[in-house]
């Protein structure tokens, strides 16, 4: 929603759970909740108008005989408990980041985008040279963003810039 006006977030998010409300049963997910509220650590500075819309229709009963089921994605659940959004939620289910490489081939060999010598080429690439065990911490979302911009690589490139893209958080981390 780059570039809407908060009226016209909260109209569209409004418009997102009306749509809902008319099946039975409805899924709305509300990817990264921190962006749709503009948020930013520095200040801080949040949009008020677009949070109060979302804490209501999240709150919101369905019509009966209506069923919806809400997902939100964050990364700062700090920010959310402060602002009351937290208790919106029945349920809140952290998502560690992964640290090992058994953790990151997981989700690598899961994602059918790269062959089984590709995957010990990616395993041997991520634990080599390295004094101890490697201290990789990356974020789900990020991992699946990597491992689709080394899927549009051509041939052995796509090997190397997995690697390499990974390595390089294991040294920013």
């Amino acid at each position: 929603m780059v570039g809407y006006t908060e009226t016209a977030k909260c109209m569209t998010i409004r418009k997102v759970f009306d749509d809902a409300y008319r099946s039975p049963l409805s899924v709305v997910l509300v990817d990264n909740i921190e962006r749709l509220l503009d948020y930013s650590p520095i200040g801080p500075r949040y949009s008020n108008l677009v949070l109060q819309a979302l804490f209501v229709l999240v709150k919101k009963q369905p019509p009966p005989g209506r069923r919806l089921l809400v997902l939100a994605t964050a990364s700062n659940r700090s920010f959310l408990n402060e602002l009351g959004l937290l208790s919106a939620f029945g349920t809140v289910i952290d998502v560690p980041s992964l640290t090992e490489v058994d953790q990151i081939m997981t989700v690598v060999e899961e994602s059918n985008g790269f062959t089984e010598s590709e995957w010990n080429a990616i395993r041997s690439g991520l634990s080599k040279n390295i004094t101890g065990p490697p201290n990789y911490f990356i974020g789900i979302k990020k991992l699946l963003n990597v491992i689709d911009l080394a899927k549009e690589c051509e041939g052995s490139d796509r090997v190397d810039v997995l690697v390499r893209t990974l390595r390089s958080e294991m040294l920013f981390s």
